[in-house]
């Protein structure tokens, strides 16, 4: 066993104990500071597998920018310790929510074929590669991502962009009904 598979383990452990501490977690400010040490963990693993560009990503975009939000969304709500408590039946409904949707997800894999793919039929990629048409390919060079997220990725994105904008005007709109009911 090398070091790097000591750090594997390291990062692994930590990233799934931030995971399970976030969830169990009464106060959200410390629940989302829970989970900015799982996702650096996980950007730490990005760099054990040699994926730096994905490393930064992480960790500016995840661990800095939306963790950021959260907890200005945490904040302007004003939302307690007590606010996160839920009923049993609550729990139960989500439970069986989440197994639902595991089983469907298990289920379509298997029936699709999708579960079956292997790596052998990969093709290997010279980095003096030409990215031509809509036929991405795996590759490790940025030009490669860079062409795929401002192509065919890109109305995903720009959904994804206004979904996060409506969510962060929605909140303000919230907050302010919550502080006018406040003041009178």
């Amino acid at each position: 066993m090398n070091i790097v598979d000591l750090l594997f383990y390291f990062f692994a452990t930590l990233s799934v104990g931030g995971g399970v501490l976030m969830v169990a977690s009464r106060h959200p400010v410390s629940a989302a500071m829970f989970m900015i040490i799982s996702l650096v963990s996980v950007a730490a693993l990005f760099v054990l597998l040699e994926a730096f560009f994905l490393a930064i990503l992480q960790v500016l975009v995840y661990g800095g920018a939306v963790m950021v939000l959260f907890l200005f969304i945490i904040m302007l709500l004003d939302v307690g310790p007590e606010g996160g408590k839920v009923s049993r039946i609550k729990m139960l409904s989500g439970l069986a929510g989440c197994l639902s949707v595991g089983i469907l997800i298990i289920l379509l894999l298997q029936f699709s074929g999708i579960g079956e793919a292997s790596l052998e039929n990969w093709q290997p990629i010279q980095d003096s590669e030409e990215v031509v048409g809509d036929s991405l390919i795996f590759s490790t060079s940025l030009k490669n991502f860079g062409y795929g997220l401002f192509t065919k990725y890109m109305l995903p994105i720009q959904v994804a962009g206004f979904l996060l904008l409506a969510a962060m005007v929605g909140v303000i709109v919230l907050s302010k009904n919550a502080n006018m009911e406040k003041e009178n």
